[in-house]
């Protein structure tokens, strides 16, 4: 199949379609500046509070009439562009795709390494988040403005976080796990995607993870035994530090051991420097960065909450145990409470993270609407994932039984190359959802090759659907459809058969926002539905119930800007104690209680409304693999941009092969 590259077939459409939307653009623009103008933020608020009441309202007088002025004057050339740009519709495709060119500026793709199924088996993370990208006048009514900045601000700190080094941290001794925090800068940055190890002696057996991204894989002992790896990085892993540390007697290193260890992860590789443009100062108020936030990633140095992780065999160890001689001077972080935790029922980690998991490889994200954004969260994108989609979906009458008037806002991003793409559009769209040509969007990476020269590929799926509460049949409608174009993809782009396998499928995995949860009373149709009995919910125990850790992904628009969750640090402690999600999150509705947002939430189940979905499958992969979670994250990284928190999973491609 061949991806498209440009929107239009050839370029006297480019430019005839550059013409008229030259035309319709004044207008827009004046439009939403107009209608944003009466549509303030609860920040805005709060910033003109200690200002005298008619001082706006003096702003409004004056401002409204030179809108409508200058918005009369260019509605003669928007109507003109009109004319031109909706017959050019139907001439468009349906995405743009981008690959970067310059790998020197993609920081993350630069480290990857073909796959080729050697080993005992590969990780792949993937993440989709919910960003309420739509013009400026349409997004105040979620709270949130300056969709360009913010458009920028989310590309940057998804790559700064995700590009970040992943370090494991193992310490040999049966009588003290804990360590102190170390700082990025002090341990090794691995160049090239090489695994670097730093040494100190061995005496005693335990094991214990440090990632610094405060994601990832994080494994236990009996983990890392089932999987082949006896600590070791599993085939492909990249941008991984490990750090063994082997311990006296007591537990307790000697200052001459400790500057030898520090030492010699200076020695291996110098600290990674800051990303280009982090520097740069936002305009919006959400981007203020306090010392040591850590939303913004913008240094090798963690956050003011060191994001350690212990744990011995199926238990946590607590962090007041730490032990502060240990990389003491090494270490230029605080110490904070244990953040992962797993369930003695459970079989994979989950957290709730400030950050973007490391070495992030495919990236969903819904609601980018605006153009101009999406170009801007393209460009930051781009310093991470070498392939891009965007502007997914049609305009105008073209494809779908009503006029849109925007695209579908699905854009997805990854560091493996895109093989097909196919986009389908959401006929039976109703309301204001009926605008926008919502769909689904299905693509095909290539994730490695065998010895004997079989691709090794993916599947992911990426959709949106309607938004409309109490609209149930037409969103199982929806998903039927979505049902029927999964089974249709797969099928046309697969080049294999079952006696000659010139493909071998490792993952595929279901991601969006589908607007529905799993606890409320009025979304039971919804939760019954059979895509639920073709694809697993990591986070789901069956319909109408959640797993105990899981939380909701909508947040409560009027809060986004209070100082207890306008940063990403702030957001992840609230979002970890019930009163704190009682007090941020959107909770399910039930028919049996009040309209009351405060009643409703003292009084009903579940931790919160879970409308972003990570979903996988083990139909139709090679037979020989397994697929099993490995981790499953809620991230807080993009506190104040958005009311979505991000999910994100890791999955483990098992091969059943030791590695070499």
């Amino acid at each position: 199949m061949v991806l498209y590259t440009s929107p239009f077939p050839n370029s006297f459409l480019s430019v005839l379609h550059s013409f008229s939307w030259g035309l319709i653009f004044p207008c827009y623009w004046l439009a939403d500046r107009l209608v944003g103008s009466f549509v303030p933020t609860t920040y805005e608020k709060r910033q003109r509070a200690d200002d005298p009441c008619y001082f706006h309202a003096l702003c409004i007088i004056i401002t409204t009439p030179i809108y409508l002025a200058l918005l009369v004057a260019s509605l003669p050339f928007a109507l003109i562009g009109f004319l031109l740009w909706s017959p050019l519709q139907s001439a468009r495709r349906p995405y743009i795709y981008s690959r970067l060119k310059d790998k020197n500026h993609a920081n993350g793709a630069t480290l990857l390494t073909e796959w080729k199924a050697a080993g005992s088996g590969k990780s792949f993370c993937f993440g989709s988040a919910n960003v309420c990208l739509l013009p400026d006048s349409l997004a105040r009514f979620n709270n949130v403005f300056n969709t360009q900045a913010r458009a920028k601000e989310i590309g940057r700190r998804i790559r700064n976080g995700a590009s970040r080094p992943q370090i494991k941290i193992y310490i040999d001794s049966p009588t003290n796990t804990s360590i102190s925090a170390a700082s990025f800068s002090s341990l090794v940055s691995p160049q090239a995607g090489d695994n670097r190890t730093v040494n100190a002696g061995i005496k005693r057996t335990t094991s214990m993870e440090y990632k610094g991204d405060n994601c990832g894989s994080n494994n236990g002992e009996e983990n890392r035994e089932d999987k082949g790896g006896s600590g070791e990085p599993h085939e492909g892993e990249e941008n991984t530090c490990i750090v063994r540390i082997n311990g006296e007697e007591n537990g307790h290193m000697s200052d001459t051991e400790t500057d030898t260890i520090n030492g010699q992860a200076r020695a291996s590789g110098p600290a990674e420097p800051s990303l280009e443009g982090d520097a740069e100062i936002s305009k919006t108020p959400n981007h203020k960065q306090k010392e040591g936030d850590s939303g913004s990633l913008d240094s090798c140095s963690a956050s003011r909450e060191s994001l350690v992780k212990v744990r011995v065999g199926d238990g946590t160890v607590d962090q007041s145990t730490v032990n502060n001689k240990l990389l003491y001077k090494a270490s230029i972080m605080k110490k904070t409470s244990v953040r992962k935790k797993k369930h003695t029922d459970e079989t994979f980690d989950h957290e709730i993270s400030a950050f973007f998991p490391a070495n992030l490889d495919f990236l969903c994200l819904q609601e980018v609407f605006d153009k101009r954004a999406a170009e801007k969260l393209k460009e930051q994108l781009h310093h991470y994932f070498e392939y891009i989609v965007y502007d997914v979906g049609v305009y105008s009458c073209h494809g779908c039984c009503s006029f849109k008037f925007v695209n579908s806002g699905l854009l997805f991003a990854s560091r493996y190359p895109v093989m097909d793409a196919a986009y389908h559009c959401y006929p039976n769209g109703r309301g204001m959802d009926s605008l926008a040509s919502k769909g689904a969007l299905f693509l095909k990476v290539q994730v490695g090759s065998t010895p004997q020269d079989q691709r090794i590929v993916g599947y992911i799926s990426c959709t949106h659907l309607q938004a409309i509460a109490g609209d149930t049949t037409v969103r199982c409608e929806q998903l039927d459809m979505l049902q029927d174009w999964l089974s249709e993809f797969r099928k046309s782009t697969s080049s294999s058969s079952t006696a000659n396998p010139e493909e071998l499928v490792a993952f595929d995995v279901l991601c969006g926002d589908l607007n529905f949860d799993n606890c409320s009373s009025e979304d039971k149709l919804e939760q019954q539905h059979s895509l639920f009995t073709h694809y697993k919910d990591p986070c789901r125990v069956g319909p109408g119930e959640d797993k105990p850790w899981a939380i909701g992904t909508l947040l409560d628009p009027e809060g986004l800007y209070d100082e207890e969750v306008c940063t990403p640090d702030n957001l992840q402690k609230v979002l970890e104690s019930e009163e704190g999600r009682k007090g941020y999150l959107v909770y399910p509705t039930s028919k049996n209680h009040s309209s009351s947002q405060k009643g409703r939430k003292a009084s009903l189940k579940g931790n919160g409304r879970r409308i972003d979905y990570m979903l996988y499958t083990e139909e139709g992969l090679y037979l020989e693999w397994k697929v099993e979670v490995e981790e499953f994250s809620f991230i807080t990284q993009l506190a104040g941009l958005t009311d979505h928190l991000p999910v994100a999973m890791r999955l483990m491609v098992s091969t059943g092969e030791d590695d070499p």
